[in-house]
């Protein structure tokens, strides 16, 4: 297994635990129609820290870390992603990825204001990315271990979202039957996401943790397959998969989750 796929594997989860803002659009079978965007109060932000296992190829591989705080002062939230590999192949590499997004929220419209991701892998594979969402300019910025063309400014528009944000998202809009649809404006890229809800709950069992969720698969993505379960009043998702070409890649399983003050 070369070193650089793995950890781009990894960074590619991170950046999704994921134009238009999250539209809602009926499937053939329409579930009652939803306000896109807006908050119910089954749906509405609250601080909470969850802990997954991390696998790769089937294989244990680590644990995740997913947070969400809220700072009353700044009237901002702020997102963290973490994943540590400490087994395996990522346990002898060291593999340890932090994502972050800052963001403020309006009528149930996530708006992204600033975003870092670090990898650490080795010694010779340690990265830093920062990236700033300017909403005077209408534009957003990153800067540091990223290519060069994509540190050219990138025009955004209202609803845009992080890969972070587009999970709190998915938690958020996901209704059985659905089609969801968002922008991902992330790492100086661009890219249009599309989603499709099951119209059924499946059995999703996780260590001693059993829940009835919701599978909601991006139907976009060609051979790198993107998979949610989401669980009522579950605030994050209780297992997000990713795929390549047919093969389990990716996978992290909730294990525990607590609200927070």
């Amino acid at each position: 297994m070369r070193l650089t796929p793995f950890i781009a594997a990894f960074a590619a989860t991170a950046a999704l635990c994921v134009a238009v803002h999250g539209t809602v659009r009926a499937a053939t079978d329409p579930a009652p129609a939803t306000v896109p965007g807006t908050a119910t109060a089954s749906h509405v932000l609250q601080p909470f820290v969850a802990s997954y296992e991390a696998w790769y190829g089937g294989e244990p591989a680590g644990t995740a870390t997913m947070r969400l705080t809220h700072d009353d002062a700044a009237q901002r939230w702020r997102i963290d992603l973490g994943i540590r590999g400490n087994r395996g192949f990522a346990g002898v590499l060291g593999l340890n990825i932090e994502q972050s997004t800052v963001f403020d929220e309006a009528n149930g419209i996530y708006r992204p204001l600033s975003q870092s991701t670090v990898r650490k892998a080795a010694v010779l594979f340690n990265r830093r990315i920062t990236g700033t969402y300017d909403w005077h300019s209408q534009t957003a910025r990153w800067t540091g271990d990223i290519k060069q063309e994509r540190r050219e400014p990138v025009p955004i528009r209202y609803g845009d979202m992080s890969g972070l944000l587009i999970n709190l998202a998915v938690i958020r809009d996901a209704e059985p039957g659905r089609a969801l649809s968002y922008r991902f404006v992330d790492g100086g890229r661009v890219r249009d996401y599309e989603y499709r809800v099951a119209g059924q709950t499946e059995p999703v069992s996780v260590a001693e943790l059993s829940y009835e969720a919701m599978r909601v698969e991006r139907t976009n993505g060609g051979n790198d397959e993107t998979i949610f379960w989401i669980a009522d009043g579950v605030p994050t998702p209780v297992r997000i998969l990713q795929r390549e070409d047919g093969e389990d890649a990716v996978d992290l399983r909730l294990i525990e989750y607590q609200g927070m003050q």
